[in-house]
């Protein structure tokens, strides 16, 4: 994954209620929806049992990962409020739950930028000095685990996407992927419309550099809206 360019719109505004980190109205909600990542949840043989893809870790990877053991992710950044659920599963065992994973993620802000980067042609903003959306997690007794963050941005040349990497108990690599977004009418990454950016120029998941062979294993249910706040839950199948 390679930015062509990078952002130069800032985000701004007062943020008013606890779900809502930024202006919200009654017709920004999002009715559920039933798209998704269900694959590997019930564990029934091969056909419901598909490996999640491995995807590129990007240029932005948490640089030291053990040091952001937390569920809470924001440290303060603006935007709608997420939860976040990810239920890891081991294909090597029919996907019954995995408990003891590590699992780390990471995503951009609403502006687009990530932290612990930047000064450079691919990000402008230096962010290099802090940490905010990343964290670690270990999953319990169902393969679960919860993170509270914001509603990703985005940016040019990539669709909305949280990146995930997956350890064993051991710390050793079982999995990178991405998770993508439901889009179109209807959808979260509609209601949001991209924050203070808007879509134009938007990059849709099936034009997307690491999505457009297609996100089957890859995306998320979300559901809520822009006052209530958002979650996501998707369902990973890794080879443990």
């Amino acid at each position: 994954m390679e930015r062509k360019h990078f952002l130069k719109s800032l985000l701004v505004g007062a943020f008013s209620t606890p779900a809502l980190l930024s202006a919200c109205s009654k017709t920004d909600e999002v009715a559920p929806t039933t798209t998704g990542s269900t694959t590997g949840t019930t564990g029934t043989g091969s056909s419901t049992c598909a490996v999640a893809p491995t995807e590129t870790e990007g240029p932005f990877p948490t640089k030291v990962p053990a040091s952001y053991v937390r569920s809470d992710i924001t440290d303060g950044k603006a935007g709608y409020k997420m939860t976040v659920k990810i239920t890891i599963t081991d294909s090597n065992n029919n996907c019954a739950a995995l408990a003891g994973a590590l699992v780390d993620i990471w995503h951009c802000d609403a502006e687009g930028n990530y932290s612990e980067y930047g000064g450079t042609g691919m990000q402008s903003t230096n962010y290099q000095a802090v940490h905010f959306l990343r964290g670690r997690q270990t999953t319990d007794s169902n393969g679960l685990v919860t993170f509270t963050s914001i509603f990703p941005g985005w940016y040019s040349g990539r669709a909305t996407h949280i990146h995930v990497h997956v350890y064993n108990t051991n710390g050793t690599s079982l999995k990178v992927t991405q998770i993508a977004f439901p889009e179109g009418t209807g959808t979260a990454v509609a209601a949001v419309n991209g924050y203070n950016k808007g879509l134009s120029g938007y990059t849709s998941n099936s034009k997307d550099n690491v999505f457009s062979d297609g996100v089957t294993q890859e995306l998320a249910t979300v559901t809520g809206s822009t006052s209530a706040g958002f979650d996501l839950s998707i369902t990973l199948a890794v080879p443990a």
